[in-house]
């Protein structure tokens, strides 16, 4: 193709200045195209980032379990039975299930006051295991986790979310070994967690205060009940295999109609996180049918004034052919008319997409979250090549067309 040729250019303003009108309306079809196929690519991506913002830290093949009250009678026990998980039930589990991975019992109080010295806030209050840390990872900035020797002893240690420690610590020291009061019950400091994720069982990890299990059920007159059974499935094995297991024993353990759906609580994360995939590939699907069918619209515009175009230069064209002019000089110049008005609407459409997805990545991001709008370097290449082809297949039929003109026909028609 002769695009660094000035004849050409000559040739391709004529064009444009010839059919003002159809230039611009196809210039916008393919400017509009790419825009879109840009535009919804880099927002899906960027939307993506902030969910996964949202979801950070937590295990994506994890379950949990809730007692509810029973909706059937079963073996002498009547419906509307109310009954609890026990400390029981994670051993029966361990046992029985052997597609579990981790179990870990949980409990928690929210509303509880938390304060230090002048300071005081409101937060949760769970009782956790170690082993809970592999469901929802704890991003430790001072101190440590909670360990195995804490929930035996029954040590009164805590561990504080990010808005706890900033508003107990508004001067951004170490808090570890510092005590705090909770609803009359001090414990020493022994970590902070910065973790920010929205995505948390039994409250907030930002405002959340974590103390051993064993603690939570004795200070607070649990006894050997547990709200929450939290469980992750080993390599190779679904939530929804491992949970229907996991309901099976429970509900044996504790006289419960084996049909009974009421009776237990069961969320599966490991589903949810599946369904929020599955949305943004059909996102990311839209995007491309929307952007590749006003691409393909803006194509056949670009296709339809070359048309017009090279009927109108009808003579033009076979004047050139009678002084010597090669059909495939006529083929170049009249794709390199299409693919550089193809080129130079889809350049400027890509610009303006890319411009304001950075607008938008500079309002929705965090300074330690950020999420990125952007498309990658490569899909950029792909959609500069995209509109490469698309301009050689719209001028394909008006420079074929050109070609066929035969000199003393075109001088007949003049």
């Amino acid at each position: 193709m002769k695009l660094f040729d000035l004849d050409v250019w000559e040739e391709i303003l004529v064009t444009i200045t010839r059919n003002k009108t159809r230039s611009l309306l196809t210039a916008f079809g393919i400017f509009w195209g790419i825009f879109m196929l840009i535009a919804l690519m880099g927002g899906a991506q960027g939307m993506q980032d902030m969910l996964s913002r949202e979801f950070e830290g937590f295990a994506t093949n994890s379950g949990f379990m809730g007692a509810n009250k029973t909706s059937k009678a079963y073996k002498g026990f009547q419906q509307g039975r109310t009954w609890y998980l026990e400390n029981n039930d994670v051993e029966r589990i361990r046992r029985s299930v052997n597609e579990v991975e981790v179990i870990t019992p949980s409990l928690a109080k929210w509303g509880v006051d938390v304060i230090y010295n002048e300071q005081k806030i409101s937060g949760t209050l769970k009782g956790l295991y170690p082993e809970y840390g592999t469901i929802e990872e704890p991003q430790i900035a001072y101190g440590r986790y909670l360990n195995d020797m804490d929930v035996k002893e029954r040590r009164r240690v805590c561990i504080i979310g990010k808005r706890i420690y900033e508003t107990l610590f508004p001067g951004k020291e170490n808090p570890c070994g510092k005590f705090i009061k909770i609803n009359g019950i001090y414990y020493q400091v022994i970590g902070v967690s910065l973790s920010t994720g929205n995505i948390s069982i039994n409250g907030r990890s930002e405002t959340s205060v974590t103390i051993p299990f064993s603690t939570m059920q004795q200070n607070y007159n649990f006894g050997q009940n547990v709200q929450l059974l939290c469980y992750t499935a080993k390599k190779g094995y679904s939530i929804s295999e491992v949970e229907k297991k996991i309901d099976q024993v429970v509900k044996q353990a504790h006289y419960i109609h084996p049909d009974d759906s009421q009776a237990t609580i069961l969320v599966n994360a490991e589903a949810i996180f599946s369904m929020m995939d599955n949305l943004f590939s059909g996102i990311r699907i839209l995007g491309w049918m929307v952007g590749l069918g006003t691409l393909l619209a803006g194509a056949i515009g670009v296709s339809n004034i070359m048309m017009v175009t090279v009927k109108e230069r009808t003579t033009e064209i076979g004047i050139r052919r009678a002084i010597g002019a090669k059909p495939n000089d006529i083929l170049q110049q009249i794709l390199s008319e299409s693919m550089v008005l193809t080129i130079l609407a889809g350049i400027v459409g890509i610009a303006f997409a890319v411009f304001l997805l950075n607008v938008v990545e500079v309002g929705a991001s965090e300074p330690d979250a950020p999420a990125h709008f952007l498309i990658s370097f490569w899909e950029a290449v792909g959609a500069c090549a995209l509109l490469l082809v698309l301009g050689l297949l719209a001028g394909l039929a008006p420079a074929y067309r050109a070609m066929s003109v035969k000199p003393i026909d075109a001088i007949r028609d003049e």
